[in-house]
């Protein structure tokens, strides 16, 4: 994949390098962060080198983009990340994802690094749709892809998680053997973004 370099004033937004794995672990180590992911929280930074080489970096190889490291420009600092992300559990559709250290949310910079991945997506890559994910509790990260123009489309499981259909949700509730939840999908097409 070539290196990816999108800027704003205060945004600086390029491809995951060698070397980011310290930001990757502070991020993915913050439960803050994770809240909502579903993802496991990281505790070492051999961790933060596996997702670098086996997600991050594999999806850059496989399908050519994947999701991008986010500086602030005043400090420097990788805060996060934003970007489009190829899902083959989706039937090849590709969704935005974004997330960030807590300092930085309420700065607008999850909506501005979105616009900026979505006209990458749409322009760069030349996606006709792009998804977006969010649990039914997050109200902060649904809002933020409803402001950049995303449409609720369905609530339902993330795509490739199934219901235990052989458990009651009492059970599942009780046990919590099921971790699946329900989640909003949204839905931007590029008809619709360049309105």
């Amino acid at each position: 994949m070539e290196f990816v370099k999108l800027e704003s004033d205060r945004l600086l937004i390029r491809t995951f390098k060698i070397g980011d794995e310290q930001a990757i672990l502070e991020l993915n180590s913050n439960s803050l962060v994770q809240k909502y992911t579903g993802d496991t929280l990281l505790t070492t930074k051999e961790q933060a080198e596996d997702v670098l080489h086996n997600i991050i970096l594999k999806d850059y190889e496989i399908y050519g983009y994947g999701r991008f490291a986010v500086i602030y420009k005043p400090n420097q600092k990788l805060i996060g990340f934003t970007g489009i992300k190829y899902l083959p559990e989706a039937n090849g559709e590709s969704d935005l994802g974004y997330r960030f250290l807590p300092e930085y949310w309420g700065k607008g910079i999850a909506t501005e690094s979105s616009k900026m991945a979505l006209d990458f997506g749409f322009n760069g890559l030349q996606l006709k749709k792009i998804l977006g994910f969010t649990e039914l509790k997050n109200k902060a990260s649904t809002r933020v892809l409803e402001k950049v123009g995303f449409k609720i489309n369905k609530i339902d499981f993330y795509p490739g998680e199934e219901n235990d259909l052989s458990l009651s949700v009492r059970e599942q509730e009780n046990t919590n053997k099921l971790s699946k939840k329900k989640v909003n999908w949204l839905v931007l097409k590029k008809e619709d973004y360049e309105r």
